[in-house]
């Protein structure tokens, strides 16, 4: 998410860029509590409330809305990683069935529609 907020996305492989253009973003809750935590230890400058505003003026962004419990039964099966925001974000992505823009080379290896800046080749 700080990939948008740096450049406003400018810095974004093509076909992130036109994903990210061309379709409403769905913000996993989780990631706001990533970006607050990696603000509390330092690892970020601006707060997260900043971010998401600027990321707001820039995307069409909503924050998405399934059920937690529904997320945190399907975060149960990415066993992949012990990070608990990866794993809820990737459920929630999953669980809707929609592509993931991430950097995460991990991410890009567990979740088949994770994307950076190609689609996986089959």
């Amino acid at each position: 998410m700080a990939f948008l907020y740096e450049d406003a996305g400018a810095s974004l492989p093509p076909l992130s860029k036109s994903l990210v253009d061309e379709n409403e973003l769905l913000l996993s809750p989780m990631v706001m509590l990533e970006l607050q935590y990696l603000f509390e230890i330092r690892r970020l400058t601006v707060p997260p409330g900043t971010i998401l505003d600027t990321i707001r003026q820039a995307a069409r962004l909503r924050i998405c809305d399934l059920p937690f419990a529904d997320v945190a039964r399907a975060a149960l099966q990415e066993t992949w990683t012990r990070d608990p925001f990866d794993r809820i974000i990737v459920a929630q992505a999953r669980l809707r069935e929609m592509a993931l823009i991430t950097k995460d080379r991990v991410i890009r290896e567990q979740y088949e529609r994770a994307i950076w800046a190609r689609p996986r080749s089959r």
